[in-house]
């Protein structure tokens, strides 16, 4: 019998422009954890997708425990062991826990005698001794649309154990997570690996391998490019073999040059769920030339301050300021017409129209105006153009280029088109929430470069990141926001990540 739990032979796959997978050869030892390492858009979850029967490849073998299979679909995938997270979760927001952990295998029972139907109570038994069992504790009975991502995440691992998977697959697992979560996930991982799981992680993150994988193999434009041990590599060997190139980790800043008060905020107070405040009382400002950075653990206010600015949330209390001119009860169009650009959280939800292709989504803030269109009628020759340029700027890769359906595209590449369209405004304000979560190293250097470019050409930048190293190594000024309140402002050459840690948590007042 093999040695290997999962073996992939010479797998080839193609989409319309583009060869995601081109001869790739992998074997997974049982009982290791193998990670898949590369760029955004490398192939890796084309690859995962193919083991999991969501596609099938155009050549090539796959072989599971010694046998070669044929997987026409996920529950063919699920019947040998094998299951997957995926990078963005595949579950019911209005159903409760339970009812997506057992969707499709629900437990049965027989109203008066005869009857078939679903036992829920029963399910929500069997989840919480699960969940219990593996330390991924939830509650069965909460509703997907009611929890946070982490929650979320335990879900969509619960899920696997649920069907009894010997093989879990986690493609990009911790790119929606905090610092604390990813450190509890990867714990997880190695308990899992321990309870005798074979792991396979998709990641660009290189810490993670290092701290994780046994073997990693790194894959390039569909290739694959060499098979390490991750004990013995480096990562910045490592980065160098993924991107292709020498990468360059430290960021070289200029010093600051302040202009006038771009934006204000004034006492700003907005309403959170359950008819609690999300943030109360804020007040800071950003010059021109100044990268104005919010830190705080995920959860305290941050995501519905950026988006009181942008004006996707309302404010139930003080003032928003921009360039002097009181904005606070304006539409989004305007604040976008007055110069506020926008990269929010959730790329999927609020920063994209998945269904529209690449041209139109990278000129949804312009489409209204010259050259886009003229007299009511949109010159969709323009829409092209600027999108081709944008996509050759920012190197978002996709395979019918500016016709690719967004849908389609990596979550990296995604990330970087919300990225190109919002620079390409050339707004006075520019707020980036979470810049550069989801993406490759070489992707990462590359919006760091970006942000650095506009804070340096006089643009005002409000940073909200969660990354603490990205916090310190960007900003000229941090503001700490502790349960929806800034518990601290000062220049960032005054204070450490320790003593903003501090604050972040709630240590230091």
């Amino acid at each position: 019998m093999s040695e290997y739990i999962i073996e992939m032979k010479g797998i080839t796959k193609r989409f319309p422009g583009i060869v995601a997978n081109d001869n790739v050869s992998i074997s997974v030892k049982k009982g290791e954890i193998y990670a898949l390492l590369g760029e955004n858009g490398a192939g890796k979850s084309t690859l995962m997708s193919m083991l999991f029967g969501m596609y099938e490849p155009d050549e090539g073998e796959i072989w599971v425990r010694g046998e070669k299979v044929k997987l026409a679909n996920p529950a063919e995938a699920a019947s040998l062991g094998i299951g997957m997270v995926h990078q963005h979760f595949k579950l019911v927001q209005n159903y409760t826990i339970a009812e997506n952990i057992v969707l499709g295998i629900e437990p049965k029972k027989r109203l008066l005698g005869f009857l078939p139907a679903v036992d829920i109570k029963k399910a929500n038994r069997d989840i919480a001794e699960l969940s219990k069992r593996y330390g991924l504790e939830v509650d069965p009975t909460q509703k997907i649309e009611d929890v946070g991502v982490s929650v979320q995440q335990r879900v969509e691992i619960l899920k696997m154990l649920y069907r009894e998977a010997e093989i879990l697959i986690f493609d990009e697992p911790t790119a929606m997570l905090t610092p604390q979560e990813i450190e509890f996930l990867l714990q997880i991982i190695r308990e899992l690996r321990a309870g005798g799981k074979t792991i396979i992680l998709i990641t660009h993150k290189l810490e993670e391998i290092k701290q994780v994988a046994d073997r990693c193999a790194v894959l390039s434009r569909g290739k694959l490019i060499d098979v390490i041990d991750a004990a013995t590599t480096t990562t910045k060997q490592m980065a160098n073999m993924m991107v292709g190139r020498e990468v360059d980790t430290e960021i070289e800043k200029a010093e600051a040059n302040f202009g006038e008060e771009v934006l204000r905020v004034e006492g700003l107070t907005v309403a959170g769920s359950g008819g609690v405040d999300a943030v109360k009382n804020v007040s800071f400002s950003v010059r021109a030339g100044e990268i104005f950075a919010v830190a705080g653990v995920s959860g305290n206010g941050q995501v519905e301050l950026a988006d009181a600015i942008a004006g996707l949330a309302k404010a139930s209390g003080g003032k928003i300021i921009l360039d002097g001119e009181d904005i606070t009860k304006t539409d989004v169009r305007t604040r976008i017409k007055k110069g506020i650009s926008y990269i929010p959280e959730d790329r999927q939800n609020f920063g994209l129209v998945l269904d529209f292709d690449l041209a139109d989504n990278l000129a949804l803030k312009s489409y209204f105006d010259e050259p886009f269109s003229r007299h009511g009628m949109l010159k969709r020759a323009e829409f092209v153009k600027h999108g081709e340029r944008l996509i050759e700027q920012y190197d978002i890769r996709s395979g019918q280029g500016v016709n690719t359906q967004v849908r389609s595209m990596s979550g990296g590449n995604q990330q970087k088109a919300i990225i190109a369209r919002e620079i390409e405004l050339q707004s006075k304000l520019m707020i980036f929430v979470q810049p550069t979560r989801g993406l490759d190293i070489g992707a990462i250097e590359n919006i760091h470069r970006q942000i650095l470019l506009e804070r340096d050409s006089g643009r005002a930048v409000l940073l909200i990141s969660l990354e603490l190293d990205e916090v310190m190594a960007l900003a000229d000024t941090i503001g700490v926001i502790y349960r929806g309140e800034i518990s601290k402002i000062a220049p960032a050459s005054e204070l450490t990540s320790r003593r903003v840690g501090e604050y972040m948590m709630g240590v230091t007042k």
